[in-house]
């Protein structure tokens, strides 16, 4: 970017920075704050952790197709991307994202890989982004029913299966022959080191949206398993023989997230 400005060629300045202090602080972390589709760049000069500005576009721009394009990066990237819904440049995530919508983006945005970032007074709801160097911010009150959302999600994110698991993004198809509506989803599944397991699902649209999730567990096997939202109050009875054979069904609202622990949710057979 500087030769591309100046048209003067300068050394690379990070790689070597970055040697250096690792020398001494060998757990030191770096994180790159960084537009321009440069987060790759950054990484391979050295830095842990880039902000993943585009998931946070396309997620404010609220189509589902996007932001699951996204997610089929290698996980070499993901891995290394910071995900965000505000830091102190953004405008306050509770005032850029209806309720529904905010919870949604939650839940996609801290349930993938990479390092989760939260910003002060997000937990909160708060509304006002105040700058960091004037150290202070207005009063406001908390969101109380936002607080109890994040309460949860981020006990999901303490899990096994999220800390030290195995992250992959499954396939929706259409619920019937001319259902436009299965690709509104996005669906992941966790795989934990002792075969803990969770399934997170949204429907990033503003309609009521139908699909079948095709599960990549072998064992599910016959009989009925119950199915229990870690993040609402929702539970359900499934078949194993037809989670097996055509998928999970899901018909849900629009912008309707969903996290669940087990086989496929918290399940028992």
């Amino acid at each position: 970017m500087f030769e591309r400005t100046w048209g003067i060629r300068a050394d690379p300045f990070w790689p070597r920075a970055i040697e250096s202090v690792r020398l001494k602080h060998p757990d030191f972390r770096f994180m790159a704050e960084v537009d321009w589709d440069l987060e790759w760049a950054m990484q391979q000069q050295g830095f842990d952790y880039a902000y993943d500005r585009r998931l946070y576009d396309r997620l404010r721009e609220g189509h589902a197709r996007p932001v699951r394009e996204h997610f089929h990066a290698g996980l070499d990237y993901q891995d290394r991307l910071a995900r965000f819904l505000e830091n102190h440049d953004e405008p306050r995530a509770a005032a850029t994202f209806p309720p529904d919508v905010h919870a949604a983006a939650a839940v996609i945005t801290f349930l993938s890989p990479g390092l989760g970032f939260f910003h002060q007074g997000q937990f909160e709801g708060r509304r006002k982004r105040s700058s960091p160097h004037l150290v202070r911010g207005p009063q406001e009150a908390n969101d109380q029913r936002l607080k109890q959302f994040c309460d949860r999600l981020l006990a999901v994110l303490r899990e096994p299966a999220v800390r030290d698991g195995q992250w992959r993004v499954l396939d929706c198809t259409p619920a019937w022959e001319g259902n436009w509506t299965w690709g509104g989803f996005l669906v992941f599944a966790w795989h934990g080191p002792a075969d803990e397991r969770l399934l997170v699902t949204a429907n990033y649209a503003p309609n009521p949206s139908q699909c079948y999730v095709r599960l990549l567990f072998a064992d599910l096997g016959s009989g009925q398993w119950r199915l229990e939202d870690l993040i609402g109050d929702a539970t359900y009875e499934r078949e194993g023989d037809d989670l097996q054979a055509r998928g999970l069904y899901l018909d849900e609202p629009p912008w309707r997230a969903r996290l669940g622990e087990g086989p496929c949710w918290d399940a028992s057979g």
